[in-house]
């Protein structure tokens, strides 16, 4: 005698509570990682604005050494009106930044200076303009909503560190003691303001 089975094919697939399960479990993964990775966004921008702040520094001092022990924008970024001739002869364009500007203060790290620091935009070794430049431009800081200007606010007094004036960003620099900082008071990941790192 023959005997025939019949088997009724499996489903394939799966079913609703397994997707479920398997959503819930993505879910809770995706919570667990998605603040780590908005951390990582800020500890990016402080590690930027550490190495904004190291390379300014470094360029400041180099700046110091080379210009007879004086910080950028303790004198005029325009130079002498011989070497002002001699920067256009060269082809250049001569700095106008006044003495404890922030236009002086980017000029004589930006451009070609001579020792006394006067600026121009290319070398003009009849002039004695040959020294630097030191950056090619003043780092933009990144940590202020939206991104600020590098722009950097002259200090005339020694104090060490630059109390920050407020939360607006940009930089300050203090032309009496080379200190370049962060201008703002609010606090940094590490618990402690801006203005100390």
């Amino acid at each position: 005698m023959k005997t025939t089975f019949f088997q009724r094919a499996a489903a394939k697939g799966f079913t609703l509570i397994e997707l479920l399960i398997v959503v819930i479990i993505i879910a809770i993964l995706a919570a667990i990682a998605i603040p780590q990775f908005s951390n990582t966004s800020g500890d990016a921008q402080e590690a930027a604005l550490d190495a904004n702040l190291n390379t300014v520094r470094s360029a400041i001092e180099l700046y110091r050494v080379q210009h007879r022990n004086s910080y950028p924008t303790v004198t005029s970024a325009a130079p002498v009106a011989a070497s002002a001739s001699a920067c256009t002869t060269a082809g250049g364009v001569a700095g106008t930044g006044a003495k404890d500007s922030a236009l002086a203060f980017k000029e004589q790290l930006t451009m070609f200076s001579d020792a006394s620091g006067g600026t121009c935009t290319v070398a003009a070794p009849t002039a004695g303009i040959t020294l630097g430049p030191y950056l090619r431009a003043i780092p933009q800081e990144q940590l202020s909503n939206p991104p600020t200007d590098a722009v950097a606010i002259v200090i005339t007094g020694v104090q060490n560190p630059v109390p920050a004036n407020s939360t607006t960003g940009g930089y300050q620099f203090d032309n009496r003691g080379g200190q370049f900082v962060k201008n703002s008071n609010a606090m940094g990941r590490r618990g402690q303001e801006y203005y100390k790192y």
